[in-house]
């Protein structure tokens, strides 16, 4: 069995977060973090059961600031 670290991107919308792994594709939602990040996992293992992980580095994860007029 392989190990792989992958990132999780965790925006909330209304009163669910919407998890997304961007290494893979996958997606799910739930109402607190760690039900997010089990159904992700959850998502993210039946997928690699089915489909061979892409060979892609790991992630980079930056922020960035803007101007604009309110």
């Amino acid at each position: 069995m392989a190990v792989k670290t992958l990132t999780a991107i965790l925006p909330k919308e209304d009163s669910l977060y919407i998890a997304n792994c961007p290494e893979v594709g996958t997606a799910s939602q739930g109402e607190t973090i760690e039900e997010v990040i089990a159904h992700l996992k959850e998502a993210t293992e039946l997928y690699l059961e089915e489909f061979s992980p892409p060979e892609t580095g790991r992630s980079l994860l930056t922020t960035f600031e803007v101007n604009y007029t309110t």
